[in-house]
């Protein structure tokens, strides 16, 4: 059996003393060094060679997000799991974007902790199914928010046509042409390619099959029969 060697890095004596405990009785486990802050860790982690870190988020004189992008340069094949408190997308985010190899909430320690030690180990990532479905909604939010910001500016563009403007902008995404255009306005095809210009210009588009998606994003059309 391969045994896995482990670095603890924590800021309370007694948790790092249970941590060493639970992890010393599985029989493919050996702890080979601790740390109770960042830059300990970074003193010692090299000489040890361990090869899952534990490390939680809140620590002093350097927090562990930092201290978990210093460790890839140190010790680059070592995973790095998260053992902390803040059940948070935000955390969890940060710490998967900086190559965290998993997340483990400190109350759940215990079996989940030693499956997400062998899980990470063998090349996984480890993350509760909650945590997951956390990360999942918080992405989907991003986005959405994303999405509203963009709309919101599709829609300031809009309000900067001028009512003529508005009237082609209709007309073309309706599917009337030019001189049908002109006709029903009273204008020169001349004077409603210009204004179509304009709008086209003001816009950001470049062709009729945008200008149709940019009324229909906006509802423009939902009212027209």
């Amino acid at each position: 059996m391969n045994e896995i060697r482990i670095f603890i890095v924590d800021d309370h004596s007694v948790l790092r003393a249970g941590l060493k405990a639970l992890l010393e009785a599985e029989p493919d486990m050996h702890v080979v060094g601790e740390a109770e802050d960042g830059p300990t860790c970074l003193q010692k982690v090299e000489s040890a060679q361990p090869d899952v870190i534990l490390l939680d988020i809140n620590l002093p004189t350097m927090n562990g997000l930092e201290a978990l992008k210093r460790l890839h340069a140190k010790v680059p094949r070592s995973k790095v799991l998260i053992l902390t408190m803040h059940d948070d997308a935000d955390y969890l985010r940060q710490a998967l974007q900086e190559g965290s190899a998993g997340y483990v909430l400190k109350q759940a320690a215990g079996d989940e902790l030693i499956m997400a030690i062998r899980t990470v180990h063998s090349g996984g990532v480890y993350l509760h199914p909650q945590h997951t479905l956390l990360l999942l909604q918080h992405t989907l939010d991003q986005q959405n928010d994303a999405a509203s910001t963009q709309l919101s500016e599709k829609e300031a563009r809009y309000q900067s046509l001028s009512e003529r403007e508005a009237q082609i902008f209709k007309l073309v995404a309706l599917g009337y042409r030019n001189h049908e255009i002109a006709e029903n306005l009273f204008l020169s095809v001349k004077t409603v390619e210009t204004y179509k210009a304009r709008l086209m210009h003001k816009l950001g588009l470049r062709s009729r099959v945008e200008l149709v998606r940019y009324a229909l994003e906006l509802g423009i059309l939902d009212d027209v029969t």
